[in-house]
């Protein structure tokens, strides 16, 4: 089944208003030679508004995170799905590492904000992995299974039919160090074949993202394994060459 590449940029709170226009305005001047690749950027929600007003042709909107919450409320500080949908966002990130460790974000709760984005027809990227010590202690696979379990027993498996996974080993992210194509395609494929005994037609449309300190010359290695559709890319995301370096390389593998 094909399966087009999406190149997904985390900005992180990372940006300004001068600073996302300058690195818009070099992403666009490229975007034309990645036509067969899905871009996707995640400003800061600060910055959800004016990055989507200077969006290229080809470059879809998406947000780090949203509430769980489905109705406005008293809840200072959080951002209601339908906010996000009002200003053009087509994506969601939930669950990520970062959202897991530091601000203690639950297995249950990332699976109430996976529902949430749903429910504003936002396309939840749910990110799983595993840290260097469970990783060490050969848990990568019950970690995956746990995350993914808790998402599947709220929301059932169908729910997967308009939804990304992004494996990012937490060991990677941030670090410099990168799992091994190998490494990474064995947790990609474990992720689909735990999919694929509750619905093997989700599995195999579903993309599956890689992130982990991808870079433009690792990308080519990574993208090439059978189970992985593209990348999660943080800190690369926020230098256009870099960026589109790894879209190209995700558009080498696409023809």
């Amino acid at each position: 089944m094909t399966r087009k590449y999406l190149v997904a940029g985390n900005w992180k709170m990372n940006g300004s208003l001068k600073a996302n226009a300058e690195l818009l305005s070099s992403i666009a001047a490229k975007t034309g030679e990645v036509a067969g690749v899905e871009l996707l950027v995640c400003p800061t929600a600060v910055h959800l508004e004016s990055v989507g007003k200077l969006l290229p042709a080809g470059v879809v909107l998406g947000a780090q995170n949203l509430s769980e919450q489905t109705k406005a409320g008293a809840f200072t500080g959080e951002i209601l799905g339908s906010m996000l949908t009002e200003l053009g966002v087509r994506y969601v990130l939930v669950g990520h590492s970062e959202r897991r460790s530091l601000y203690g974000e639950s297995d249950l709760r990332v699976a109430e904000k996976f529902k949430a984005a749903q429910a504003q027809n936002l396309v939840p990227v749910l990110c799983v992995g595993e840290t260097l010590e469970e990783r060490e202690s050969d848990q990568t696979e019950g970690v995956l299974t746990r995350q993914l379990n808790a998402v599947i027993e709220l929301c059932g498996i169908d729910s997967f039919a308009n939804a990304v996974i992004a494996y990012e080993p937490v060991w990677a992210i941030g670090t410099g160090k990168t799992a091994s194509p190998e490494q990474a395609q064995q947790a990609h494929a474990f992720i689909r074949g735990l999919l694929s005994k509750r619905n093997a037609t989700i599995a195999g449309s579903i993309r599956l993202l890689y992130g982990g300190s991808v870079k433009p010359d690792n990308a080519n290695e990574l993208f090439a394994c059978a189970d992985i559709d593209g990348g999660l890319i943080g800190g690369a995301s926020l230098k256009a060459a870099d960026f589109l370096g790894i879209a190209l390389a995700a558009q080498s593998l696409s023809t």
